[in-house]
Parts: structure tokens; C-alpha cells; sequence
């Protein structure tokens, strides 16, 4: 099926703490999803290397074409205002955040089901990841919650 003949969605909408992501359509859960995050996902990203998953309103703003996982589509972390906490902090934000798949060569899903294991990106499999993209056009806000 050819991406411009499927439904895009509103919104992306994380929700941390149940592991869940939601594709939002007209104000409706349009399809639901379980997710791994950073090894260290309760609080927002603070600095490169936190291994923390970042809370807040971003944009979905491009595709990952040589991406080390399945596939990728990037978030615009840090935005101004995490930029601006970082560097007061005298740290580095931190960057490269994706709603990702799998690792590449290494398809097995029950191995990363129900664990967090990225470095502070969101991952479904291999399966969601082509689904999720096939939905989600860059431009795509993506509200995170704790």
C-alpha cells in the first residue's frame, strides 16, 4: 500500500510510565502500542549519555535511511528550552532521539519485549516500527509524558 493512501495521524502521544505509544487521529486513539525506553526512563533527559528518555511536546521531523535499527524516525530533542537547562547546567543535551525498531541482524523481538534497553530513545519491533511510519508523516507532533 503506498504511504499517501494511508490515514495520517494528528499526534504521537507517549505515555512513560505504562510503556504505551498512541497514534492519535481526530482526537481518538487510532492504534496503541508497547515500548521500550531508555535504561534509566523515569525523569526527563538532561544530558547526552543519561540514558533517559525525554518528556515534552516535539516533532517528528525526519526518517533515519541509515539507521543501526529496523527503522527509525527522529525527534527534535533537544528543543530551546532543553538547550537552554542543559547549558545552564554546563551540560551537553544530548541528542539523537528516535522511535526506532530493532537493532539490525538481531530480530528477536522476545529478547527486548517488556525491557528498557535504549539509550533513551523509544523502540517497538521490527513489525510496529513499519506500521508506525506508514501513519506518522515528518512534520508529526509527539507530546511525551512521564
Amino acid at each position: 500500500m503506498a504511504f499517501s493512501s494511508l490515514p495520517t495521524v494528528d499526534m504521537v502521544l507517549v505515555k512513560k510510565a505504562e510503556r504505551k505509544l498512541f497514534l492519535i487521529k481526530n482526537n481518538q486513539i487510532f492504534k496503541e502500542y508497547s515500548i521500550s525506553l531508555g535504561k534509566r526512563p523515569v525523569g526527563h533527559k538532561q544530558s547526552q549519555g543519561d540514558y533517559r528518555t525525554p518528556e515534552g511536546l516535539y516533532t517528528i521531523d525526519f526518517r533515519n535511511r541509515n539507521s543501526k535499527y529496523h527503522l527509525s524516525l527522529h525527534i527534535d530533542y533537544p528543543n530551546e528550552q532543553d538547550k537552554r537547562r542543559a547549558n545552564q547546567q554546563g551540560l551537553n543535551p544530548g541528542g539523537n532521539i528516535f522511535i526506532h525498531g530493532l537493532p539490525n541482524g538481531k530480530n528477536l523481538p522476545l529478547l527486548y519485549q517488556g525491557v528498557d534497553w535504549t539509550r533513551g530513545c523509544i523502540a517497538v519491533n521490527n513489525k510496529q516500527i513499519q506500521e508506525i511510519a506508514s501513519y506518522v508523516a515528518d512534520g508529526t507532533p509527539i507530546r511525551i509524558h512521564p
